[in-house]
């Protein structure tokens, strides 16, 4: 039964969870009920917000299998708790629902195995799903995905498409067909409607779920409060204060989900066609669409409703949405294992590395291209919230929260407030059964004192700063879809940065070309567009071998193939469709030289020449194309000259793959020196090769025939040189940001020392520093992991150890100040196979590698995402700046994500910056810094609000009076929302400093300036509340009381005394209330200017007008009200006249008060950080972050960096905690 009890579902993925069965019990039931019923609804409350409370207090534990409840926790850091309810899906009312037809439906719950054929028997596979023989199947739906209950492996599990689990060849032998209609009608029962619903709630239900939020719940409660104790009008402004706040909160949050479902809808339902088993046609909604339907791609485009993969003909498709590249991409049908000529064996198919086959949901088919009359089809492998799409809404509807220090201080705080207040909450009550007050009044009392403790303004004040950091963001252009993570970007220590497009310009350049010739480099040209060259195998190359393409008459297209396409001047002509459905054989694409660059026919005078002579018009058709793939990192194409009888294969691509590609004889002998040559000065080199196929190999041959079977045995080329300029501003930017004591970090999918030389280039490694490249090698062979260490200004003497200087291994710098301990003088580059292989084998060498590691070249995204993990692990705050093309998950994964394209890949990432260059990080940084500084700010003046109303109260509870119901309004709107609001407002400073704002509100500097403003604070109140009672004028405070001797100006009395009676109930007009309240009206200014800090972080307070017109203007009015009394605004505040000598004894208490303040508070600013760990004995402190402690480790490890021409083992094969040992190997 235990084992039934507690199973994990996901797991392994990002959202693995706990899953735990219950079943609902009466008994329980109608004890919450009775519970309910007893707390006027509060217990209700507390089970809606607690889920874990709301099951465990309604049903009683139960195996899984049988459960009606199931209970899920994350198992990440949040440990968050949600609950769902089991349904019922019945099969018996489906008219196809005999065994047989559900055949293996639901494999092994692991890969979802569809078989076509109904009469196929196998009856135990949908049992696996369904209890016994009753066909119904048990599911929950948890985050829009649902879980199905699996026989096989005993635990929930959701529905898999044709994605997982599925090979290439069965693609095509079983899936290639399409669904006969009972099929779809019973898949259709299971996978459900093929939509992405993000429904727009109702503002009812929006209404009902913000108001239901603790905090409206509390400001609720104290505004019952007040008003059964007559304060209305302040009970009214929070009530207005809370409307306001709930009306933006749902308009903000409605204009989301509207944002987000119209994003979605625009595939949401098209009429689209499918091939049935029969070979008929039929035409149904996008939304009927059931993994393994085969959907005809219209010609003239579509926006695809789902993923499919081709598997007839080619289409071309605008990515943008989910990749933020708007260049079309080409795309393929999947390669038929079966009929290719060399098989790949039976390899499995995967969306993510088939990528360059699948039509992923949400992207824009712009043509489809066929041939003989064929049409162009799509197996369906995924629907709903399971596509790409989907999965990218659903991390959009369900977040994972920020985890930030300031937010769990933030609630720490609130509970010591708390604590507090029910200090003050006994207090009160037993100081008022002593002086036998009623019960009603003790009760109100006692409660106001939590309301007064606990400012219900707080989180609108908390959350004015953002807000105002959001508006300044937006004037320089960023725009940000979480605000709550801009407080977290005033933390970045460290920022990561793709490179192409990001810290270089988007396009490359054409430097040059390097032919080759007899196997031996010619010397470099510059002009590809000359005569010599124009029949070339090299310029054919450069001709045919590119995904380009002709949209609505302009060539689009990678920027790369673009730029050495237009290099050659020659030109693109594409066959119309009708061309393509009238003739058979019909070259799709053709290429032509211009007429200018080819050859005058010479005179007939030259017999032997005209035998050689091309025909006048010398085209090339492009008959096959094998994209770009980046796990192979090379593209070719099988071409055919115009009247020649055998085809070409041209291919280009990464220099090393293309050499390893090309006959050994063909590959000049220097061929590594001048690549690195190149690479080191920062180019970006691709290397092209050929071969002439056999004439065997006739048009429809290759139209099927395999990737491998064409890329082989080439002859080497030559190398195309282009330059990828750095963006004017990034070596400024980087500088700033290393001034800054922020780490920057290179991570590309280029080259790894073209990535070494842009590094250098932009100021992100320095000319003296060291590279050390960590070259990792999985197991092989028996032989375990190991990494090579190599020094990248060494590697070309790799082969004679000894002529590495001494000074080739770095220096350790030892700094007195930890933050310079990134600076010491050298980094690690490696490439995305070597981190792959670190991760999985030298797992004690990540942290190590993560504290000095600054260029990652050759990252696959999923990569890219790893880093950033790897990094957090170390405790950094990390940035992520990315040009959004394959950056998404990196920038979800980073604590501020910032993406220069503006396309809609942008809502992966938290930031979008209008400018596509990096100067918006340190803009962030300093925006973000100033709204956390702003942060600090407010809550510690809502603390010393909260404390000295706090005070004052209780002060005047002992002698049992308290603050006029005016009073409390003037402090509360008047004083402190004018205050905050204001405060708020200083902009950031103008650069980034060293400094970094603290990332908590729990640090010793800060809790000394709250602690040591509340004692004076307190201090100072009490002075005042105990010295007025020792004055030879006091008394206790009557309507006939005449302390100023106003007899003789009746008409200042005779306004006060028609309502003397009715207010002398609550006792509000007395001396000591009078005191109090001025000298605490001062002193929550006097804070207000304390802590409003300007430098190192936001611009000085007196640049913020409003605040500084505010304060001035408070200050005179209640400096005003004090000496001069002012008869109306006396009886409105019901304060009493009291001599002018004691008036001015009050100024002069405030004026000591302010002095003191704000000088402790500048104490506190210059010497806390210094003086406070000497105060209390610390000495040197262990520094909190990890990678300051390994950092200071480092500096005593002998071992570490290591040594050039070492090779580091990880330790046998069995993995044991995934230590190492270095051996150096001479």
């Amino acid at each position: 039964m235990d084992k039934e009890e507690r199973k994990i579902i996901n797991q392994g993925q990002e959202d693995e969870m706990e899953i735990y069965g219950y079943n609902l019990s009466r008994w329980k039931l109608a004890i919450v009920s009775l519970g309910v019923i007893c707390t006027g609804g509060f217990l209700l409350l507390l089970l809606y917000w607690m889920p874990e409370w709301r099951v465990k207090a309604t049903c009683v534990r139960a195996a899984i299998k049988d459960c009606e409840v199931v209970l899920l926790r994350t198992t990440d850091e949040f440990k968050m708790w949600f609950c769902a309810k089991i349904r019922i899906l019945s099969l018996e009312t489906h008219p196809v629902s005999s065994p047989k037809s559900m055949s293996n439906k639901l494999s092994n719950g692991h890969a979802v195995c569809l078989i076509e054929n109904p009469t196929e028997d196998n009856r135990h596979g949908i049992r696996k799903y369904s209890q016994a023989e009753s066909q119904q199947i048990r599911y929950f739906t948890h985050h829009s995905v649902k879980y199905f209950w699996n026989d096989t492996i005993h635990n929930f599990d959701f529905l898999k498409g044709l994605d997982e689990g599925v090979s290439c060849t069965s693609i095509y032998e079983k899936h290639s067909a399409g669904l006969t209609k009972g099929m779809h009608a019973y898949r259709k029962l299971l996978y459900g409607v093929n939509e992405i619903a993000v429904k727009v709630p109702s503002v009812f239900k929006l209404l009902i779920k913000e108001v239901l939020n603790p905090f409206y719940i509390f400001q609720l409660f104290s505004v019952i409060l007040w008003s059964t104790d007559e304060y209305y009008y302040y009970a009214l402004a929070i009530v207005v204060m809370s409307i306001v706040s709930i009306v933006s909160s749902l308009y903000s949050i409605r204009k989301q989900y509207v944002m987000l479902h119209d994003m979605v809808a625009t595939h949401s339902t098209v009429r689209v066609s499918v091939c049935r088993v029969n070979e008929e046609i039929e035409e149904i909604f996008s939304t009927d669409l059931v993994p393994g339907d085969v959907m005809v791609i219209p010609l003239n485009g579509t926006i695809m409703p789902c993923d499919a993969v081709l598997i007839n003909g080619t289409c071309i498709v605008n990515e943008s949405m989910l990749t933020g590249e708007s260049v079309p991409v080409t795309k393929t049908n999947l390669p038929n294992p079966s009929v290719d000529v060399k098989g790949i064996g039976d390899e499995l198919y995967n969306p993510e590395t088939h990528k360059r086959h699948t039509l992923f949901c949400g992207t824009t088919v712009i043509q489809t291209r066929f041939y003989t009359g064929e049409l162009v089809k799509a197996i369906v492998v995924r629907t709903g919230f399971s596509t790409s799409k989907g999965q990218l809404v659903r991390s959009i509807l369900y977040p994972k929260p920020t985890d930030f220090k300031l937010y769990r201080d933030a609630y720490l705080f609130l509970l010591c407030l708390v604590a507090v207040a029910g200090i003050g909450f006994i207090y009160t009550i037993i100081n008022s059964i002593l002086n036998e007050v009623q019960v009603g009044v003790i009760i109100i009392e006692s409660l106001d004192i939590i309301t007064i403790t606990v400012p219900p303004a707080l989180p609108a004040a908390m959350t004015a700063g953002i807000v105002y950091a959001q508006r300044r963001l937006k004037k320089i252009g960023i725009f940000c879809i979480s605000p709550q993570r801009i407080n977290i970007c005033g933390q970045l220590n460290l920022v990561c940065f793709d490179k192409t497009g990001t810290l270089t310009e988007d396009g490359l350049d054409l430097w040059g070309i390097q032919r080759v010739e007899n196997a031996r480099f010619l010397s470099p040209e510059e002009n590809v567009c000359n005569e010599m060259l124009v029949k070339s195998q090299f310029v054919a190359c450069l001709a045919t071998c590119h995904s380009l393409t002709k949209i609505e008459g302009v060539l689009s297209g990678d920027p790369l193939d673009l730029k050495m396409f237009e290099a050659i001047g020659w030109i693109l002509e594409e066959a119309t469709e009708e061309e393509t459905a009238l003739h058979n054989r019909i070259m799709p694409t053709v290429v032509r030289p211009p007429k200018q660059l080819l050859p005058e026919s010479t005179p007939a005078g030259n017999q032997e020449m005209e035998l050689f002579e091309l025909p006048a018009i010398y085209e090339i058709g492009i008959v096959r194309q094998f994209p770009f793939s980046s796990a192979l990192q090379r593209m070719s194409v099988v071409a055919r000259v115009l009247g020649d009888k055998k085809m070409d294969a041209y291919m280009k691509g990464a220099p090393e793959v293309i050499a390893s590609l090309c006959k050994p004889e063909t590959v000049p002998v220097d061929f590594q020196n001048v690549l690195e040559d190149f690479t080191k000065q920062g180019f970006r080199v691709i290397a092209l090769a050929h071969r002439k196929l056999e004439s065997k190999l006739t048009w429809h041959k290759v139209q099927n025939i395999s990737r491998d079977a064409i890329e082989n045995n080439m002859d080497f080329m030559g190398l195309i040189i282009m330059q990828n300029k750095l963006k004017q501003e990034t070596p400024a930017v980087l500088e700033d940001l290393h001034k800054a004591n922020i780490r920057t970090v290179m991570v590309t999918g280029d080259n790894m020392l073209t990535a070494v030389s842009v590094a250098r280039d932009c100021g992100m490694i320095l000319p003296q520093d060291k590279v050390i490249i960590a070259e990792a090698l999985p197991p092989k062979d028996g032989k375990v992991a190991k990494i090579n260490w190599h020094y990248a200004d060494s590697l070309t003497q790799c082969s004679h150890p000894s002529a590495i200087a001494s000074e080739a291994i770095p220096v350790k710098l030892v700094h007195d100040s930890l933050e310079d301990l990134q600076m010491t003088r050298y980094h690690f580059a490696m490439n995305g196979k070597s981190f792959s292989v670190i991760l999985e084998h030298f797992q004690d060498l990540v942290p190590k590698l993560m504290l000095h590691g600054t260029v990652f070249a050759r990252m696959a995204p999923d990569q890219k995402t790893q880093l950033i993990e790897a990094l957090q692990n170390v405790d950094y705050f990390v940035g992520m700046c990315g040009d959004g093309a394959n950056d998404c998950g990196a920038l979800k994964r980073a604590h501020g994500g910032i993406s220069l394209s503006e396309l809609e890949a942008s809502v992966a990432s938290p930031f979008t910056s209008k400018t596509p260059s990096i100067s918006c990080v340190p803009n962030l940084i300093r925006e973000g810094r100033a709204a956390l500084i702003t942060s600090f700010c407010v809550f510690k003046f809502m603390a010393l609000y909260s404390i000295i109303q706090y005070f004052s109260v209780t002060l005047l509870y002992s002698i049992l009076s308290n603050l006029g119901d005016f009073q409390f309004l003037f402090i509360d709107l008047a004083i402190i929302l004018v205050v905050v609001f204001t405060m708020s407002l200083n902009p950031a400073w103008k650069e980034l400093v060293a400094q970094r704002p603290p990332s908590g509100l729990i640090s010793g500097a800060l809790l000394f300036s709250v602690l040591s403003q509340i004692i004076i604070c307190i201090g100072f109140q009490s002075l005042g509340f105990f010295w007025v009672k020792q004055q030879p004028w006091y008394e206790v405070w009557h309507p006939k009381s005449d302390a100023c001797n106003t007899t003789g100006s009746l008409l200042w009395n005779s306004s006060h005394l028609d309502n003397e009676t009715e207010l002398d109930e609550h006792n509000i007009q007395n001396y000591e209330n009078t005191t109090v309240f001025f000298i605490s009206s001062f002193q929550y200014l006097i804070v207000a200017i304390a802590f409003s800090k300007g430098k190192p972080f936001r611009q000085p307070c007196y640049k913020n007008y409003f605040f500084v017109f505010s304060v001035i203007f408070l200050y005179v009015f209640i400096l005003f009200i004090m000496l001069y009394p002012v008869a109306s605004v006396d009886q409105v505040l019901q304060i009493v006249c009291v001599p002018y000598q004691w008036r001015v004894t009050m100024l002069i208490i405030v004026l000591v008060n302010a002095f003191v303040s704000i000088t402790v508070e500048e104490s506190v600013d210059r010497w806390g950080k210094c003086c406070l760990p000497w105060a209390l004995g610390c000495g040197k402190k262990i520094p909190k972050a990890k990678y300051m402690y390994l950092a200071q480790e480092l500096l005593v490890d002998p071992e570490w960096p290591p040594k050039p021409q070492t090779t580091t083992e990880a330790k046998g094969l069995v993995k044991e905690n995934g230590s190492c040992q270095i051996i150096t190997i001479t």
